[in-house]
């Protein structure tokens, strides 16, 4: 079945709508550019992801993110004054065999509200006011065409056309198949990009987890020394959670979550629960009512990658681009830049105008 890419003519399509694919679209759209965005799941957010539990929201992903560019400063303002964005955490610490210390410094970090996944709809549904189109639960197969003449190939059957450009926001190994066929270059550049795993933890809790000594009953986020557990996240500190019940998010090591990549998540919730609870010697975590892990097969850039462009986004010559963290620096506020970059990159080249 063909059908077509967009009611408005779209001539760009973007395939991925977490944080990069939406900040692409969205300099397009400012540009007067119709967009139609693609994804395989069943709506925006990538790893700024969130799960709704029965007794709790639990976030996957991403836990947090800070500000430290102008531009992307001002977006954050901007989700802040939507009340989709507010500051966490405000009490950080370091956890490990040697006990308990604050760990402060000096810079403000934010995270969604009610959940990390309210700034992704929230960007999702300012483009729908800008009659941008989101085709979800979509897997986009192959792209096929020459530059000004590309057509996407759907898992299910379904081909979507014309597109004058396509960017791809996904991890660089989804990516380079996409790519590879019709840009050579751009398939070389996703194989040179390294992804690290890692894997996602959560727990709630019918009680308030054991308060370490010496440490506020009210903290919120611990970096934690041990092979398997990473960070630990209180979900329900976090703004605009309400009245849920105690519930952790469990951020795994990455060497231990390659080394265990291929576990039931049932096991590394144990593991990872286990973790946790030799944080508070002595003292057991309290009865659990829920627990789960998510496994992250790309989950982040390796760091200080020479691959990864300066531009933070690579275009290609037959139509064809990329952005995402992965080609920026890993951060949350590294996948906006890459996204908004290069769509303002299209923008100039599509209407010419700088």
């Amino acid at each position: 079945m063909t059908q077509p890419a967009d009611a408005a003519g779209a001539s760009v399509a973007i395939i991925g709508t977490g944080i990069a694919g939406l900040a692409c679209a969205r300099a397009l759209a400012d540009a007067g550019l119709a967009v139609t965005l693609f994804d395989k799941a069943r709506g925006p957010g990538g790893r700024m992801s969130s799960r709704r539990r029965p007794n709790a929201v639990v976030d996957l992903g991403a836990q947090a993110f800070s500000a430290r560019t102008p531009a992307f400063s001002a977006e954050l303002e901007s989700w802040i004054s939507a009340g989709c964005a507010a500051p966490w955490p405000v009490s950080t610490w370091r956890a490990g065999p040697d006990g308990w210390q604050s760990l402060e410094d000096g810079r403000e970090r934010f995270s969604g509200a009610p959940r990390m996944s309210a700034i992704t709809r929230h960007l999702a549904g300012r483009l729908e006011q800008a009659h941008a189109s989101l085709h979800s639960h979509t897997r986009i197969t192959a792209v096929e065409g020459t530059a000004g003449a590309l057509r996407l190939h759907s898992e299910a059957g379904d081909i979507f056309e014309p597109y004058t450009d396509v960017v791809v926001a996904v991890p660089p190994p989804q990516a380079e198949p996409l790519v590879q066929p019709l840009d050579n270059a751009l398939g070389q550049l996703c194989r040179q990009l390294e992804q690290r795993a890692c894997w996602a933890g959560w727990a709630i809790f019918d009680a308030p987890l054991p308060k370490p000594a010496g440490v506020d009953a009210d903290w919120q986020q611990a970096h934690v020394d041990h092979t398997a557990l990473r960070l630990v996240s209180r979900n329900h500190t976090k703004p605009g959670r309400g009245d849920q019940p105690e519930s952790v998010s469990l951020v795994a090591q990455t060497d231990w979550s390659e080394t265990h990549l291929g576990d039931a998540p049932e096991r590394v919730a144990d593991t990872l629960l286990d973790a946790l609870e030799s944080l508070f010697p002595g003292r057991p975590l309290p009865r659990r009512l829920d627990a789960g892990a998510h496994r992250w097969r790309y989950s982040q850039p390796v760091a200080g990658q020479a691959a990864m462009p300066d531009a933070g986004f690579a275009s290609g010559s037959a139509g064809l681009s990329l952005c995402g963290d992965s080609l920026a620096g890993g951060r949350v506020e590294d996948a906006w830049l890459s996204g908004d970059r290069l769509g303002w990159h299209l923008a100039r080249s599509l209407t010419g105008c700088d």
